[in-house]
């Protein structure tokens, strides 16, 4: 069912059976309602609704704002999506269909289809982009199919259909696929060249309880055509097999031609190289120059965007990264999502089941706390035992009769750990602010750790301002924001800034007055943009005071109420992205350069799937890592006849380099 939400509207879907089978549970409870009104009930002696007798869709609720929107009547709308199953183009064409939106044409990405599914897919309104794998011939003879793609496009647009494009290939989540841009780049030189006056930009999020198909294995990843008899049978066992809900948001829209002319204006929002903002910290050679005034634009890498200009290459990936975010932060956090995150990060070892239902409810509340939707209601019982089910091949149930409780234990297996961090995986944007401060205090802590001594617990700990604020930046600098959900262009020091005032939010963090310098009437919060606060401190032995001198700020380092173990679970939620870049840097100790990029990324994923006991290995943070060290100066690129080679750059082909590479990310990282 649809209810609007602010800027946009959202639906659900139940996918499966009308009724699920319950698991061995002492108590019984009524199934969870489906999902469909975006807010969690509370169990305030409230019954939840029954289930439905079979899947249906309603739109709108009485006195709200229509949808689609009306603002600019005429202009025809983009639907930019996230990508998790190959049921997305079909459930997503139903949904705008039964809203008399009509059949929208959906762009197919990058996964190679045999040819009866690509002509079903072509009649159904499906447009591929021109094959460019198997051409041979330079790009002049490109040019005729690309001109009758682009046409087709305008067309589209002209004709004013809706036009749905995914920004994600799966398994690749978080990232801006090169498919993906190619289309973006199409609607925004229709726009420039007026063939229309304007595009309306929707982008949308979908969430699932279960993905239809099941988890992507890395390995597999383009390794033979998707043919129509796997769709089919994906289809089938989403109809057969209890897969609980999916559910569709569609966040605020925005004008092309807006965002066009506003990011035109300030096309100089690329700050420092990664080169120079990092590698001096790493390998201690001079002291790091913290200027983030200017945030870092993650670009597509040199084979993408062939052709563009480099103005029109910077908008046009900024505006998928932008698109990208929003569809991320508009996406509900689904049940099973916050039980596997709780089994994966804080009880990896095994809960009873009564204090698994207080930490989704805690955990359920923080999410609520930072304005984020869920797409679930109903009965704490009942909402913990709808993820039990859909998890119950990953996890053991032993009844505990003496104390009438359930011990739930998840499995150790490769493929649990990797199935409970991919259901998780929604739970890290909503808390990577979080996520980045506390791995910065826990760097901090490593650090002082040899002269702590004697101390009763983290919270008795209090940390500089100025300390927190260089951690955060030389984290913030080493992950890309899209693999956090933050918008790509935000300057890295107001990042940082928010992220100190979120620790405060949040009771990690208590603002504490120094014994030795204790100010008076100083309670004025001070912008942190507009002036970094150690440019006024003098380090000389001067006793004079300047004018302009700002006094050190402090934070005691605490334990939130009624939120036992949070900083460890925030540490947590970044380790797998962590721990895959502290791999990554022993992989290219064990690699043999210079090599291919493509051939570079098996070779990591299969060095990454060796390794015992690490969750999974995954293609987005191996990407994103090898582009990090791109970024960094770790890694070169030399050109070659046969295309693009990667080698070690000259200050890491030294062991010692590439160990204090690896100390740099392990200090971050929580085991």
């Amino acid at each position: 069912m649809g209810k609007l939400r602010q800027g946009g509207v959202a639906w659900a879907v139940p996918l499966g059976p009308a009724q699920a089978p319950e698991p061995p549970l002492p108590q019984r409870a009524a199934p969870p309602r489906a999902a469909g009104d975006g807010a969690a009930g509370r169990q305030d002696g409230r019954e939840p609704s029954q289930p439905r007798s079979a899947p249906r869709l309603a739109a709108g609720t009485a006195g709200a704002e229509p949808w689609p929107p009306s603002s600019q009547p005429g202009v025809p709308l983009v639907f930019l999506s996230t990508h998790k199953s190959q049921l997305d183009g079909l459930l997503l064409s139903f949904l705008l269909f039964s809203q008399g939106l009509g059949v929208p044409r959906v762009t197919v990405g990058g996964q190679p289809c045999s040819p009866r599914l690509r002509a079903l897919l072509g009649r159904l309104g499906g447009i591929f982009l021109p094959s460019r794998m198997e051409q041979t011939a330079s790009d002049r003879d490109e040019g005729l199919p690309g001109a009758v793609l682009a046409t087709y496009v305008e067309e589209v647009l002209r004709s004013r259909q809706p036009l749905l494009i995914f920004l994600e290939e799966p398994p690749v989540a978080l990232r801006l696929s090169a498919p993906a841009r190619e289309w973006l780049t199409l609607v925004y030189r229709a726009v420039r060249d007026g063939t229309v006056p304007d595009v309306l930009l929707v982008p949308v999020g979908i969430a699932y309880d279960v993905v239809p198909g099941g988890v992507h294995r890395e390995g597999a990843h383009g390794a033979q055509p998707l043919g129509l008899g796997a769709c089919l049978w994906a289809a089938c066992r989403a109809v057969r097999r209890n897969l609980g809900c999916a559910r569709v948001d569609f966040a605020e829209p925005f004008s092309l031609q807006e965002f066009a002319a506003t990011n035109l204006v300030r096309q100089s929002c690329k700050g420092k190289p990664l080169e120079e903002l990092l590698l001096p910290t790493i390998l201690g050679m001079w002291p790091s120059q913290l200027d983030g005034k200017k945030a870092e634009i993650w670009g597509p890498g040199p084979a993408t965007a062939a052709g563009l200009e480099a103005e029109e290459e910077m908008l046009v990936t900024e505006l998928g990264l932008h698109s990208l975010s929003d569809s991320v932060a508009c996406s509900a956090v689904m049940a099973v999502g916050i039980t596997s995150a709780l089994l994966l990060h804080k009880h990896r070892e095994g809960v009873l089941l009564s204090r698994l239902m207080l930490d989704f409810a805690w955990l359920l509340e923080e999410i609520l706390l930072r304005q984020r939707d869920v797409g679930f209601s109903g009965q704490l019982r009942a909402l913990v035992r709808h993820s039990l089910v859909l998890l119950r091949a990953r996890l053991t149930l032993y009844h505990l009769s003496p104390l009438g409780d359930v011990l739930v234990v998840p499995e150790t297996s490769a493929e649990a750990l990797r199935e409970l961090g991919q259901h998780s995986a929604a739970i890290l944007p909503i808390f990577a602010s979080e996520a980045v401060g506390a791995c910065a205090i826990r760097a901090l802590l490593l650090e002082m750790l040899p002269f702590l001594g004697a101390t009763g617990g983290p919270s008795g700990i209090v940390l500089s301002q100025d300390e927190l604020h260089r951690k955060t930046l030389e984290l913030l600098r080493l992950l890309p924001p899209n693999l956090l959900g933050f918008q790509p262009c935000q300057p890295l020091d107001c990042r940082s800034q928010d992220i100190v005032d979120k620790l405060l939010l949040c009771g990690l963090l208590e603002a504490e007055e120094p014994e030795s310098e204790r100010w008076v009437c100083d309670l004025a919060p001070r912008p942190f943009c507009k002036r970094q606060p150690w440019t006024g401190m003098d380090f000389t032995d001067s006793d004079s005071d300047s004018e302009d001198e700002v006094p050190k700020r402090c934070f005691k380092l605490r334990e939130p109420q009624g939120s036992p173990g949070f900083l460890l679970f925030l540490c947590r939620l970044l380790s797998p992205v962590l721990r895959t870049y502290a791999r990554a840097v022993a992989f290219l100790d064990r690699s043999s350069w210079p090599q291919p990029e493509a051939a570079c990324v098996e070779s990591l994923l299969q060095f990454l799937a060796e390794e015992d006991g690490f969750e999974s290995p995954n293609r987005s943070l191996a990407l994103s890592s090898l582009q990090t060290f791109k970024e960094m100066g770790v890694l070169e690129e030399a050109r070659s006849p046969a295309g693009p080679l990667l080698h070690l750059a000259q200050p890491f082909r030294s062991s010692a380099s590439r160990e204090k590479l690896e100390a740099f990310i392990q200090q971050f990282t929580q085991p």
